[in-house]
């Protein structure tokens, strides 16, 4: 039996994202942060600490180039403590300004939906900026759609749109694997 290689396609492996990646995780956060179109939230998490409690352990990784340069991460969020929503997650994919275009994003998605699928997790989903084109299509490229629009949802207090009212897209991706049992019926 063949070792596989520890890097995927483009030269990018994939591991799980740890306190140990913290301070990088948290440059490529602010990063994107820093375009304004990322997020609404004007800083990363100051600490790990706080990182680490809004974030699923079992359903966040971290993408690193052949050299161990840290490319981008992706993690998942509870959208709701409600036990029904169990297997709905929000999710966070953000790639290192220089790595951007080289199959980053899509690596890290392809790998959560693995993850949450094997987790029992049934629906990702996530608000994007209209702008954020390549983001749009990242996600729909790993089978997410597009399910509403939020119009002058929240304003932004940081960056190139500061004091501008932004809509934000809600897109999803529901497994075709976990969750696909039918409901009960009513």
């Amino acid at each position: 039996m063949t070792t596989p290689p520890p890097h995927g396609p483009h030269g990018i492996a994939v591991s799980p994202l740890t306190g140990a990646d913290w301070p990088e995780v948290r440059a490529v956060h602010a990063a994107g942060i820093a375009t304004g179109h990322a997020t609404f939230d004007a800083d990363a998490p100051a600490t790990w600490a706080a990182f680490d409690a809004g974030r699923h352990p079992d359903h966040r990784f971290v993408a690193r180039d052949e050299h161990g340069a840290l490319l981008g991460w992706v993690a998942v969020s509870p959208t709701s403590p409600r036990a029904v929503y169990a297997g709905v997650v929000e999710h966070s994919v953000y790639v290192a300004p220089g790595a951007r275009g080289r199959g980053v994003g899509r690596r890290l998605l392809d790998e959560l939906v693995t993850s949450t699928e094997d987790g029992g997790i049934w629906t990702l989903q996530a608000s994007l900026f209209p702008e954020n084109l390549a983001s749009a299509a990242l996600h729909r490229a790993v089978g997410f759609r597009e399910v509403g629009r939020r119009e002058r949802i929240a304003r932004m207090t940081h960056g190139p749109l500061a004091g501008r009212w932004r809509d934000t897209v809600l897109i999803e991706r529901r497994s075709p694997v976990a969750g696909a049992a039918a409901p009960p019926a009513r």
